[in-house]
């Protein structure tokens, strides 16, 4: 438990407790947060609660995903290098599976790297039903809509007065700045890239999630090979 403390500083108890028994350990979370506390191991405060999001005319936006591939939403980060250069992240997920569906690096991310990264997930999934986003020029800019629309998807981005919901998507950029930006120093782009991938990887198939049942969104399968009789 304190090696997973260690290793996960930003983790709570429960989280913990979930990684122990994914691992094998037969622990609930009662006797988890008694060593927790033991031990003298600190417990990340609550994140402030989020209030609704409310029209001039008192209606409510709620776009709330119903199935995998239903909502997609994206966003940009912004983090510096340790020679100060900026870098920015391009991060997309899945709201309804909380799954991360990619995370772009790069200098600097414009309307063609979005459309780019957006390619690449048709491709191995499909097209989702809404895409979701904020209203930063790369993000409403009129070929990108165009393209969205014609590959059959709608666009569920904030309006000036109308804001759409994008609770998701903040939530999670949230958990990545806590979680790794904060705590890396990057040296070069690429060390950038290969680590937030490898970080990627882990919040989808490792990292539990609180609103999942602490379990990971797109936890990795394991295949048995059966063994074949061996012929004399």
């Amino acid at each position: 438990m304190i090696e997973l403390a260690r290793q996960y500083g930003r983790y709570g108890y429960r989280r913990i407790g979930a990684l122990l028994r994914d691992a094998g350990w037969l622990v609930n979370d009662k006797r988890v947060e008694r060593l927790w506390r033991r031990e003298g191991l600190k417990v990340p405060m609550k994140q402030p609660k989020k209030g609704r999001l409310w029209l001039n005319d008192g209606s409510c936006i709620r776009l709330r995903p119903e199935y995998r591939d239903h909502v997609w939403s994206y966003d940009f980060v912004h983090h510096r290098t340790d020679d100060g250069k900026v870098f920015r992240t391009l991060n997309i997920l899945d709201e309804y599976s909380r799954e991360c569906l990619a995370i772009r690096v790069k200098r600097k991310l414009n309307s063609t790297d979005v459309m780019d990264v957006l390619t690449d997930l048709f491709t191995l999934r499909g097209v989702p039903a809404f895409i979701r986003s904020d209203n930063g020029p790369e993000f409403v800019a009129e070929v990108v809509r165009n393209w969205i629309n014609a590959v059959g998807a709608k666009t569920a981005y904030i309006e000036p007065g109308s804001p759409w919901e994008n609770g998701y998507c903040e939530s999670f950029n949230a958990r990545f700045r806590d979680e790794l930006l904060n705590g890396e120093i990057f040296y070069t782009l690429q060390e950038a890239q290969i680590i937030i991938e490898k970080w990627r990887r882990h919040y989808n198939t490792k990292r539990p999630h609180s609103a999942l049942g602490y379990r990971p969104p797109a936890p990795e399968a394991i295949v048995t090979m059966a063994k074949r009789p061996v012929m004399h």
